[in-house]
């Protein structure tokens, strides 16, 4: 049985080194979660997200929300976001006290622009794990495209896409089964 300080610990650490938020976070998740500790198989781990990102909320908590709860209940639930939830807070809170005596200073900018490469790279990089844990296709990676480009080139909400692609998944599925 998972005990809380490993919740707590894993997240902990999952929070920690992340540099770029919730999508940034995935590749650290996934070797955390399903390579290290096996707490979840890749499709598992692929449907935890899926769920965690479809939920109103940050991608980190929700996924150790829901991680936590499914492996120790309420109490592994609490346990997974505080390890998760913490450093980020503190580093939030140095930072907004630093931040308007550095803001200006050319080394922090320098610093900035080198880390955005990094973190493209690391949210791009889950993407293609992603796509071929999801059995995405040639035939089917369309759908992807077509709802980037739909929410990027035609300013189109991404609640729309969202609300399109459950309406089309339902109508496909019912016609599946006939």
């Amino acid at each position: 049985m998972v005990k809380y300080c490993e919740l707590f610990y894993s997240f902990f650490k999952i929070g920690t080194f992340t540099i770029g938020g919730g999508y940034a976070m995935i590749p650290l998740m996934e070797q955390e979660i399903v390579d290290r500790r096996g707490w979840l198989s890749r499709e598992e781990f692929l449907n935890q997200l899926a769920l965690s990102q479809s939920m109103p909320g940050v991608l980190a908590v929700n996924m150790a929300t829901g991680l936590g709860y499914r492996l120790r209940g309420l109490r592994g639930a609490f346990s997974a976001i505080a390890g998760n939830i913490v450093m980020p807070v503190l580093f939030i809170i140095t930072l907004a006290m630093l931040f308007r005596h550095f803001r200006d200073n050319p080394f922090v900018e320098r610093f900035f622009m080198g880390v955005r490469p990094a973190v493209v790279a690391l949210i791009a990089a889950p993407v293609f794990r992603l796509a071929q844990s999801a059995k995405v296709t040639w035939a089917t990676c369309w759908i992807p495209i077509l709802a980037a480009l739909l929410i990027w080139l035609f300013d189109v909400s991404p609640i729309l896409v969202i609300l399109a692609a459950v309406v089309l998944g339902f109508v496909y599925g019912r016609m599946k089964k006939q």
